[in-house]
């Protein structure tokens, strides 16, 4: 009677437990199980975390939750505000509150659009409209490039609705094209590509929101999205595609100097490949961005009088608080609970740190590169800089589950002789 309970509760073992069992057949036989056995299942060749050892996962799996119940309890603030909006509550039953009225810096822009489309010079317009508001023109970097100005009068208003439109459709085809199979697709990018372009529509979707498109980082972070897609880096000895990713890099270069450190990191991690042409074309945008910024800020001196006030400081030092609000302020999180919508932000570039391929490694590097960016500069009033980042942000939720699982995996928490090898 014993044997047959014996290998009836092996055979329920193998059935309910199967990885634990094959990787432990001796074990599984002789009862010598003791809680489940949770063994690494075959790592795709993808997954950054499987086959990490124990002790770095396990320091990792540590820091992960420090930051997630971190980011959970730091403020989420935009600079003061008297105007009284909707609470979260409020939103999901539907009532009707206050109309938000427009935003003191896109008025601004507003009314530059119409004198620019009118004929009138960028650069006098902008001072004056500065001056008239109460905004700084010193340093020069407080003046927006004219870019985005002159294309917004060009288009009008059903133009820009047109242009958003376009431009949220080509970031989820080269998002889905850059994650299937073809011959430079991201490895492992075809299992997750229906998921991962849904949660790129939760991010992108803000570009269609019409009370923003006066506002630059909106269109420059909407087109390094699809500059990304559109990139194929070098595989092996094949050439890579990076010619319509580098045009359109330089659009939202010319029109947020913010998009930099998107442009310079293509250029590195192209010179990491040891793929010289590209990383040539890279650092030869950046050139020219120089050059044209160089230009830019001396047409803004010739408007500068003696008695226009500076810029108060970019150096704000708000820490992680800065980096989640510019984030979540200028995205769909915005509609959250603040104790989501950030560990969301962490479970996002998580995400994208599991994924094993190239698009992982430079949205890794990327993302976490703004985001300390974001601790050190900008005041809380600045906190749309994060629509930079954000709408390609989304993407990496898609990999959170088998990012975790590996990684919990690789921790070996709770894992029969596991302490066996911690190096």
């Amino acid at each position: 009677m014993e044997g047959l309970n014996g290998k009836l509760t092996s055979g329920f073992r193998h059935l309910l437990f199967p990885i634990a069992c094959t990787a432990h057949p001796a074990k599984a036989e002789a009862g010598g199980f003791r809680g489940i056995d949770l063994m690494p299942m075959p790592a795709a060749a993808d997954d950054r975390f499987a086959l990490w050892p124990p002790l770095r996962a396990r320091l990792l799996l540590f820091a992960l939750q420090a930051m997630l119940i971190a980011s959970a309890v730091v403020p989420i603030n935009a600079g003061k505000s008297t105007v009284k909006t909707q609470s979260f509550a409020e939103n999901v039953a539907g009532k009707k509150g206050p109309s938000r009225p427009r935003d003191d810096d896109l008025a601004l822009y507003d009314v530059v659009i119409e004198r620019v489309s009118k004929g009138e010079n960028y650069y006098q317009v902008v001072a004056e409209e500065h001056r008239r508001n109460g905004y700084p023109l010193r340093p020069g970097f407080a003046v927006r490039l004219p870019t985005l100005a002159y294309i917004n009068a060009a288009l009008g208003a059903t133009g820009q609705a047109i242009a958003a439109f376009v431009l949220m459709l080509s970031v989820l085809a080269a998002g889905w094209q850059r994650m299937g199979p073809e011959p430079l697709g991201e490895p492992g990018g075809l299992r997750y590509r229906g998921l991962a372009v849904g949660f790129l529509a939760l991010g992108v979707s803000l570009g269609m929101n019409r009370y923003f498109f006066v506002l630059h980082e909106l269109w420059a972070g909407m087109l390094l999205a699809l500059a990304f897609g559109l990139h194929r880096p070098r595989a092996g000895t094949g050439e890579g595609r990076y010619g319509a990713a580098l045009a359109v890099a330089a659009l939202a270069l010319a029109i947020r100097e913010h998009s930099l450190p998107f442009v310079a990191l293509m250029a590195a991690t192209a010179m990491w490949r040891r793929d010289w042409k590209e990383s040539a074309a890279w650092s030869a945008l950046i050139a020219v961005f120089l050059g044209a910024m160089a230009v830019h800020l001396h047409l803004v001196s010739q408007m500068v009088l003696p008695a226009d006030p500076p810029s108060p400081s970019w150096l704000a030092l708000r820490g992680l608080s800065g980096w989640l609000s510019n984030v979540i302020l200028s995205s769909n999180l915005r509609l959250l609970p603040h104790y989501i919508a950030g560990p969301l932000v962490m479970l996002m570039i998580f995400g994208w740190a599991g994924w094993k391929s190239p698009a992982g490694a430079f949205g890794t590097l990327l993302f976490l590169g703004y985001g300390a960016a974001f601790m050190i500069a900008g005041r809380a009033e600045n906190f749309y800089w994060g629509a930079m980042i954000a709408p390609a942000m989304f993407l990496g939720l898609a990999f959170v589950p088998r990012a975790a699982g590996s990684l919990w995996r690789a921790a070996a928490i709770g894992r029969v002789g596991a302490g066996a090898t911690t190096s």
